[in-house]
């Protein structure tokens, strides 16, 4: 999809957080350059280093505002403290964004969402420079809602989500290799654990219960993703649960660097219910959604609940996630083959491939139309 860069010569593409908002980011960068070679594409990611690892894996060296979290909630001495810090690091990093913004000139910069972006789409607003944010969830984040209200565009995954007088519907871009996976689940079946990319302590406890009841099971297998700074305490417990004799096949690491490998092999997912319910659908993933209890507006749950209603999912709510619910579960699924081949296909029908090109496009447009 190609369409007139109209003499756009610069994107700014602002994300951080987590991998729900850096990985649609790093789709539309590559859409970008393969539609439009004439395009300086420039990443600005926050100092965490989760997101500089992102952006290196991908072979991009980023822009890095000095920022690694958002405002706490609550009035703890700790909460204020830690709000305290980030408001000196907004502040901060607002600065380092409108230096960097003045030297180099973009045409337009792009917000994912997340506390990074809001110092980038100030700096951008007071330099007049255009805006475009996009949202993953069916409810809009703060940063989102504040970009907007300093005349960003928008443009959403989800129909009806309330940013904006008039969002565009893009979906939300998955990166190349997940939306080019081919499933190939074999012998044993295996399960795949992922807590979005900063893992989930929920899935962790379940399924180290799990281990423990299929320890004797050789027809599957499971391979855990913690999340890097739960990997630790994770890995000790499940070496003291190990026995010699066990059977079952378990893996458990930090990070998954091959996610789209992850998809091919998987026979059944567990997940959280945010940006990675997207690959999902891109990759035609059976899944048990356990959605995060404290997502914004609960659109983990929404998402969840809109899955398991087209056949896609199975939704198990955070309070129920527990290892015997977790194995009857999984169990139940693998049991019923007929009924995975159904959830694959109604998982595709969630996916919306040409997300990227649509969002690049947009931003494009965006600016050729002002």
């Amino acid at each position: 999809m190609k369409t007139q860069t109209g003499g756009v010569r610069h994107v700014a593409l602002v994300a951080g957080g987590t991998g729900g908002h850096i990985y649609p980011a790093l789709a539309v960068a590559s859409a970008l350059e393969r539609n439009h070679p004439d395009v300086l594409v420039s990443m600005v990611v926050d100092a965490r280093p989760a997101s500089r690892d992102a952006m290196h894996r991908a072979h991009r060296e980023p822009i890095v505002l000095p920022i690694e979290r958002g405002l706490q909630r609550g009035l703890r001495p700790s909460a204020l403290l830690a709000s305290a810090r980030a408001a000196f690091a907004l502040l901060r990093s607002t600065f380092v964004a409108r230096r960097w913004l003045r030297r180099h000139h973009p045409d337009v910069v792009v917000g994912f969402g997340a506390y990074v972006t809001v110092p980038m789409i100030v700096a951008a607003w007071s330099a007049r420079i255009r805006l475009v944010v996009h949202e993953q969830n069916g409810y809009p984040g703060m940063a989102n809602r504040l970009a907007v209200r300093l005349g960003a565009t928008a443009a959403v995954s989800v129909p009806d989500t309330p940013l904006g007088p008039h969002p565009t519907l893009t979906g939300n871009p998955v990166r190349p290799e997940i939306a080019a996976v081919q499933r190939q689940p074999g012998s044993p079946a295996l399960v795949g654990v992922v807590g979005a990319s900063l893992g989930a302590a929920v899935l962790n406890d379940a399924v180290l219960g799990v281990y423990d009841r299929w320890r004797n099971r050789s027809d599957l297998a499971i391979r855990l993703v913690t999340g890097p700074d739960k990997f630790a305490a994770v890995e000790a417990r499940f070496r003291a649960l190990r026995r010699p004799d066990d059977r079952l096949d378990c893996t458990v690491i930090p990070y998954e660097h091959d996610m789209a490998g992850l998809y091919r092999d998987a026979t059944v997912m567990v997940t959280r219910g945010g940006g990675s319910i997207f690959e999902l659908a891109a990759a035609g993933m059976p899944a048990v959604i356990v959605p995060w209890a404290g997502a914004t507006e609960g659109h983990q749950t929404a998402n969840a609940r809109a899955a398991e209603r087209a056949g896609a999912a199975v939704h198990l709510a955070e309070s129920a996630c527990t290892p015997s619910t977790l194995a009857a579960t999984i169990d139940e699924l693998l049991g019923d083959p007929d009924r995975l081949h159904a959830m694959s296909e109604a998982m595709r029908a969630f996916a919306r491939p040409d997300a990227a090109d649509r969002l690049a496009d947009l931003v494009l447009a965006t600016v050729v139309a002002a």
